[in-house]
């Protein structure tokens, strides 16, 4: 079974002795306004710099301002939010008692449900809707059932997967990661969570990956920065909804592959869960899509890059050492309870993730009126306003993380490391916390942290030493 770690207690209760604070900042005038704070955040500041000028303009790190989308194409969307950006005041958005999630998960902005079959899917429910305890629960089962066999898996699509890195290093100079990872992901999580061979259907097994890609890239194209010549990504991708019909004929065809592949799993859903076959269908491929391919999508090409190249060569040393003290050479001994002992490895991937989150922001709605407090202030929320927190910045707190700025290989062993993981909030909630039906981390949570510690201890059984560069593999040293 996946281990789930023990839950610590995250007080967001408000010292009496802070001080009262106006909250700082504002929405600007009607329409102006956040159309120039989408400029700012898109265009002329960027990430991070939109927040972190903001919080040494106000000295504060929670303050009013505009996210996008907004003006003049998203009428329908509200940019007001009120920035949340330490560690203190980021933890609220985690207390279900004072803050909900119905359809915020990127902010006031929501896809067309028609991406998702018509229906709200759990990521866009509040843990007070029964239909999410139904989905969350289908969920956890889900990740307890596929851990009998997730190493296994693992290390098979690990073996393709650097097989072709090799493959491609011994014709070029460098070996692209992105194609063969995607590949590799689609097909490790098709095989673990749906029970789903991709190579029952040959276009599914080449494609199904770059329909995924395609479904999650215009959903979110309105609301992530993709590189293109400005004022161009402003006109074309930031300013409109793109129509699912473009994206309808691969969609169609994952769905088919579920329900002809997935039958078990399908079938559980709806005895032991009572859900519908359309219900189960559409969350499966929400946490295959989004969650679990398009995390990984991210975080792995980040987890990787840490590594380096040989100016690394002295922390690849000390992740090598331990690996081999623990399992070998030997890829039969890798075991969730094994990388558990691999504490450097294991730090590796909470420090990975403490300066990359594979999803940047977080968003919660008042439920109530409450007072929130930061370090040194404490601020009036009403009901029903958005909190919104930038967690790059917010997992870069100095009154938590000592010279934050830098990677540290260590930063999260000893005592004093397993403290700091309570402020850890990558996955929705501390890294001590417990996903369950009544709150909204991460229901893979500690599936992910000890799945990149596997492929890393994977890495140095295999490889003496190895370099990454520009998104590219660009050397392996085979272990002697």
């Amino acid at each position: 079974m996946i281990p789930i770690m023990s839950s610590a207690p995250l007080s967001t209760a408000t010292p009496i002795s802070l001080p009262v604070r106006k909250i700082p900042g504002s929405y600007g005038f009607p329409l102006l306004g956040p159309l120039w704070d989408r400029l700012d955040y898109n265009w002329f500041q960027k990430l991070p710099d939109f927040f972190s000028k903001r919080v040494e303009k106000y000295n504060s790190t929670v303050f009013r301002t505009n996210v996008p989308p907004c003006f003049p194409f998203f009428l329908g969307v509200n940019p007001n939010v009120v920035a949340v950006l330490d560690v203190k005041s980021f933890a609220h958005l985690f207390d279900m008692e004072i803050v909900e999630k119905a359809n915020v998960l990127v902010g006031d902005f929501m896809p067309s449900v028609v991406y998702t079959g018509d229906m709200r899917v759990c990521a866009y429910l509040d843990t007070s809707e029964p239909k999410h305890t139904q989905i969350k629960n289908f969920s956890l089962d889900i990740l307890k059932r596929s851990s009998k066999t997730w190493v296994p898996i693992l290390v098979k699509e690990l073996d393709t997967l650097f097989g072709t890195f090799e493959s491609d290093l011994s014709k070029s100079k460098s070996a692209s990661l992105l194609p063969a990872l995607q590949k590799f992901l689609f097909n490790f999580f098709s095989l673990t969570f749906l029970g789903a061979d991709p190579s029952a259907s040959p276009e599914i097994a080449n494609s199904g990956f770059a329909y995924l890609d395609a479904w999650l890239a215009i959903q979110l194209a309105p609301t992530v920065s993709i590189g293109v010549l400005q004022p161009l990504e402003e006109i074309f991708v930031h300013s409109f909804s793109y129509p699912f019909f473009l994206v309808r004929g691969g969609y169609e065809k994952l769905i088919k592959f579920v329900k002809s592949e997935a039958k078990e799993v399908l079938t559980r859903a709806q005895t032991d869960f009572q859900l519908t076959e359309e219900e189960a269908i559409h969350n499966l491929l929400f946490i295959l899509g989004f969650n679990a391919f398009g995390g990984f999508t991210i975080f792995l090409p980040t987890l990787l890059g840490n590594l380096g190249d040989e100016k690394n060569a002295e922390m690849q040393e000390k992740l090598r050492k331990e690996v081999r003290e623990k399992v070998g050479t030997n890829q039969e001994n890798l075991s969730f309870e094994s990388v558990k002992e691999m504490e450097l490895v294991q730090s590796f991937v909470y420090e990975s993730l403490r300066l990359s989150p594979p999803v940047p922001s977080q968003y919660a709605r008042a439920r109530k009126d409450f007072m929130l407090s930061s370090h040194d202030s404490v601020y009036e929320i009403k009901k029903g306003e958005l909190l919104c927190g930038y967690q790059p910045l917010v997992m870069k707190d100095p009154k938590v993380f000592d010279e934050p700025e830098k990677f540290m290989l260590e930063r999260f062993t000893k005592e004093k490391g397993k403290e700091l993981l309570n402020y850890l909030f990558w996955s929705n909630g501390p890294q001590t916390g417990r996903p369950t039906e009544s709150n909204k981390q991460c229901a893979a949570k500690d599936a992910v942290t000890l799945t990149a510690s596997l492929i890393v201890a994977y890495i140095f059984q295999k490889y003496d030493s190895v370099s990454f560069s520009s998104g590219s593999l660009t050397s392996v040293k085979k272990a002697c």
